[in-house]
């Protein structure tokens, strides 16, 4: 008997220090913050995806990031709200928009004390790391470590600025290799070294595949022998576009919009390409597109191939399944869709984001979603998932419960753009806000820069020539390649009134008014009625 006590006694004692009140041990795991891994690509399209069903699907460009958003929620409706690099990523990174965080162009900067994601995640426990493609200027001093490209950085041989190496800006390390391959390095090398003791925050952003696409020389032959299809717009646009984008009767035509025929081509994309512009059109058009996404693609293959040595890291530590991973692209990116590259409109091959999110314990598998999010929900999503909750200062909202399979509560039914560097670069982009709903989409050209008189010494800057203000409108539903502007129709007269109205009230709201800018706001009022 006593015996039986002693064991009855030692089984207690084991049994114990499981119960603050019977829920410690059940719930235990369910207590481990899982660990959250961001990677962004620079101009990574949508149309550049298996996944979103474009006309490049069939070349299956993307068979990695397609087989984990396959596993995972793929979004449907992420949009920037403006489609340049620095502003997107500030608003990624503060979960406001561009006047309240104050980077409205290639300019602008995020101070430490400002790089609101990190600091926040960081009360929450979290190891936190940024590697890659930073781009807003100030040192990212609010991570724990970084280890990023200086501007743009270089697709070969890149040097890099890592923590703990020395004061910012000569902190630099320089690397050999392709800068996708480098960067992953640099990711595997601290996921590897990383303090396991603690869950992780880490951003992973790839410079590719930005600008004029330098692709590692293994995939040199990638698609050598493929006929890559063409946008239907590539050659005819239909009734796209207005006055403000065209000028009157045609007659801004050859400066306005970057493009891969010889009609805007301040650039020369063909002679970048090594193409002969003694070609005659179309066969121009045609060469100059198809080595100019080969390239493209080639960048992208790139990407595939490092996301897949991430993933098998992670398996291999066996904390794939503890590991949210989020995929997006910073912001899309025009291949030839309405004779233009590059990106800056407010037009959806621009303004659409690529977004998927791979976690086993609260995602369905094969799910998509077609809420309307916008970046900068990206932080308060991100937080509310490691376990916090969103800052009253930051203007977007967590998209959490979608995640998890469950309904939003008021949510919103429109989203806003604006972009503000007018005819930079030699680009020939006018200066743009407007308003997208699921259906609708309401664009103003205002035509102005934001500085008055405009900059002339701003590099590439063309913001001293005139674009006649206007408004352009697309039924979405019926034209999603925005095909046909019927701002004109009166059958749509109501709808775009009232698409005005929620326009005014959304940037009164959001602090994206014109209070500031008197000279914009003077083109605003004389034009909004017209």
């Amino acid at each position: 008997m006593k015996k039986n006590w002693i064991s009855f006694g030692l089984l207690l004692f084991l049994f114990i220090p499981c119960i603050p009140f019977l829920s410690s041990c059940s719930n235990q795991s369910e207590k481990i913050k899982p660990n959250i891994l961001f990677i962004m690509s620079d101009d990574h399209t949508s149309q550049a995806f298996g996944i979103y069903h474009s006309r490049l699907a069939s070349l299956n460009p993307t068979p990695n990031l397609d087989q984990l958003a396959s596993e995972g929620m793929i979004f449907d409706n992420v949009f920037c709200n403006n489609s340049i690099c620095t502003p997107s990523r500030a608003s990624i990174i503060t979960g406001q928009y561009p006047q309240t965080n104050g980077v409205l162009d290639l300019t602008g900067s995020i101070t430490p004390d400002r790089q609101y994601l990190p600091i926040e995640i960081r009360k929450l426990g979290y190891l936190t790391a940024m590697i890659g493609k930073w781009h807003l200027k100030e040192e990212p001093a609010a991570f724990d470590y970084y280890n990023v490209l200086p501007g743009q950085g270089k697709y070969y041989n890149p040097v890099t600025r890592e923590s703990g190496k020395g004061d910012w800006p000569e902190n630099t390390i320089e690397h050999t290799g392709h800068s996708s391959d480098v960067l992953t390095d640099i990711t595997l090398n601290w996921l590897n070294n990383r303090d396991k003791t603690r869950p992780f925050f880490l951003m992973h952003h790839f410079k590719a595949p930005h600008d004029i696409f330098r692709n590692a020389r293994r995939y040199d032959s990638y698609l050598e022998n493929e006929k890559i299809p063409e946008p239907a717009s590539l050659f005819n646009s239909g009734n796209h576009g207005s006055v403000s984008t065209r000028g009157v009767n045609d007659s801004l035509i050859n400066t306005i919009g970057a493009s891969v025929s010889k009609r805007c081509n301040v650039w020369n994309l063909g002679r970048a390409l090594n193409i002969s512009d003694s070609i005659p059109e179309p066969e121009y058009t045609h060469q100059v597109y198809q080595a100019f996404l080969k390239r493209y693609l080639r960048c992208v293959k790139g990407i595939d191939d490092n996301i897949k040595r991430i993933v098998d890291y992670l398996k291999e530590e066996g904390i794939l399944d503890n590991t949210i991973i989020i995929y997006t692209g910073d912001q899309g990116y025009f291949l030839g869709e309405h004779d233009y590259f590059d990106k800056r409109w407010m037009y959806e091959e621009a303004m659409r984001m690529p977004f998927f999110v791979h976690y086993p314990a609260i995602v369905t598998k094969n799910s998509r979603s077609d809420l309307l999010i916008n970046n900068t929900d990206f932080a308060p999503t991100i937080l509310e998932l490691a376990g916090g909750k969103t800052p009253e200062y930051m203007q977007g909202k967590s998209f959490k419960r979608t995640i998890e399979g469950k309904n939003e509560k008021n949510w919103r039914e429109e989203t806003y753009y604006r972009y503000w560097m007018h005819m930079a670069h030699y680009l020939g982009n006018p200066a743009h806000f407007g308003i997208r709903t699921k259906q609708y989409k309401l664009i103003f050209f205002y035509g102005a820069d934001f500085e008055d008189p405009p900059r002339t010494n701003y590099w590439g800057s063309q913001a001293d020539i005139k674009t006649p203000p206007g408004w352009e409108f697309y039924n979405l539903e019926n034209d999603p390649h925005e095909m046909n502007n019927l701002y004109n129709d009166p059958e749509y007269s109501e709808i775009i009134s009232e698409l005005k109205t929620r326009l005014k009230t959304l940037r009164e709201e959001l602090n994206e008014t014109d209070i500031n800018y008197p000279h914009i706001q003077k083109i605003i009022n004389n034009n909004w009625d017209r």
